[in-house]
C-alpha cells in the first residue's frame, strides 16, 4: 500500500507493508486523511535515519474488526486518531478507542480532522473555561479556528488573535469572536469586555512565535487565570508576572487523557468514566458530534483537497505560502465506495 513518509527531513510516498490486524484493533480503509500543519512539518524537519510515516487524523470505512470491538461493524464510516497507528496510509489498523463512528449527517471530509478536534477540545478542558467566561485564542490556524468555534457554541466571550488577515476574515466568517490582527487590539477588546479584570484564560496555538507570547498573555488573564500552551511554543516567562495574579501555566497535551499510554491505545483498556470523563476517545467522539449537529463547521476551513500522489508539493506548500494554507485534506480516490448497512 501507498503510505507518506519523512526521510531525512525530505518527504516521499512509498510502497510499504500492510499493519497485521490484531485484537481490539480496527482495520480501516482510508477515505480521507488531514494534514495537521504544525505538527507535521515540525515531524518533516527531523533528520530521521529511518522512514517516518506523517499524518495523524483520518477518516475511511471499516473492513474487519478485531476481537473485542463491539462499538464499530465491518461497512461503517469512523473517524479515526493518533499516531504511530494512524498516518497518511491507505489501509490504518487502529486501537478501538481511537475508532468512532461517523453518524449519517457528519461529512466524511470534514470528520477526516477529528485529530484536531480533538486537540482542540482537549486544550478547552485544560482551560476549564464555564458558560458566559472569556478566552483568547492566539494564532487562527486550523487548530486555532476550531478553539474559538468550539469554544464559541459553548457560550464562552472569544477573542482571535492572528497577523494574517486571511484568516482573521475567516474567523469572521464561522463564529462571533472578537477578531484582532495586532496585540494592541487584544488589549482594547479585553478592557471593553471585561472593565479591567482580565479574560479568564489564554489559549496559544501558534507555533514558533514571540517568545514573549506566554509573558503577553500573563498580562491578558484575570488574576488566578489561566495560559494554555498547545504550539510548540518556547517555553519562557517571567516568574514575576505569574506569581502576582497566581496564574496557572499548563500544557494541552495532544488530544486528552490516555494519548500516549500503551494500556489504553495499544491493548484498549479504558479509562473509568467516573474517574476519567473525557479521554481522548471520548473528546473524539464528542468532536464529530458537533460536527453532525451542525453546530461547528470545517468545510470552510479547507483551503486545499490533495491526492496521495501529490503529498510531496503538498508539504511544500506548507512550507512557502503558509498564508494561502488552512485545511489540507488528502482524497485517497474511493469517496464513491457503497458504505453497507448496518442497521
Amino acid at each position: 500500500m501507498k503510505s507518506v513518509i519523512s526521510l531525512k527531513g525530505k518527504v516521499d510516498v512509498i510502497d510499504v507493508v500492510e499493519p497485521s490486524s490484531a485484537v481490539n484493533h480496527v482495520r480501516v480503509e482510508t477515505l480521507y486523511s488531514a494534514i495537521s500543519s504544525g505538527t507535521e512539518l515540525l515531524l518533516k524537519r527531523m533528520m530521521n535515519e529511518e522512514p517516518m510515516q506523517l499524518g495523524y487524523s483520518a477518516m475511511g470505512i471499516v473492513r474487519e474488526v478485531g476481537e473485542g470491538v463491539t462499538h464499530v461493524k465491518a461497512g461503517q464510516r469512523v473517524a479515526c486518531y493518533g499516531a504511530p497507528f494512524v498516518n497518511h496510509s491507505e489501509v490504518l489498523v487502529v486501537p478501538k478507542h481511537l475508532v468512532t463512528p461517523i453518524p449519517e449527517t457528519c461529512s466524511s471530509k470534514e470528520a477526516a480532522f477529528v485529530g484536531l478536534g480533538a486537540i482542540a477540545i482537549h486544550a478547552l478542558r485544560q482551560a476549564d473555561l464555564r458558560l458566559g467566561e472569556s478566552v483568547v485564542v492566539v494564532g487562527l490556524g486550523i487548530l486555532g479556528q476550531i478553539v474559538c468555534q468550539i469554544a464559541d457554541v459553548s457560550g464562552n466571550r472569544v477573542i482571535g488573535l492572528d497577523l494574517l488577515a486571511e484568516r482573521c476574515a475567516k474567523l469572521k466568517e464561522t463564529c462571533a469572536a472578537h477578531v484582532c490582527a495586532s496585540v494592541e487590539d487584544v488589549s482594547s477588546v479585553i478592557e471593553s469586555i471585561q472593565q479591567h479584570q482580565g479574560v479568564d484564560a489564554v489559549i496559544l496555538c501558534a507555533s514558533g512565535a514571540n517568545p514573549g507570547m506566554i509573558d503577553q498573555a500573563l498580562h491578558w488573564i484575570r488574576d488566578r487565570g489561566k495560559v494554555v500552551i498547545v504550539g510548540d511554543l518556547k517555553m519562557d516567562f517571567n516568574r514575576e508576572l505569574m506569581f502576582a495574579k497566581e496564574a496557572q501555566v499548563l500544557i494541552a497535551r495532544a488530544g486528552g487523557p490516555g494519548r500516549y499510554n500503551e494500556s489504553y491505545e495499544s491493548n484498549g483498556v479504558d479509562y473509568p468514566i467516573g474517574y476519567v470523563r473525557w479521554t481522548e476517545g471520548r473528546n473524539m467522539t464528542e468532536f464529530i458530534r458537533l460536527l453532525a449537529e451542525g453546530r461547528i463547521v470545517i468545510q470552510s476551513l479547507i483551503t486545499h483537497e490533495i491526492s496521495l500522489s501529490t503529498m510531496v508539493e503538498a508539504y511544500d506548500l506548507l512550507r512557502e505560502s503558509p498564508r494561502d494554507v488552512l485545511g489540507v485534506l488528502v482524497n485517497y480516490g474511493k469517496e464513491l465506495i457503497t458504505i453497507p448497512s448496518t442497521s
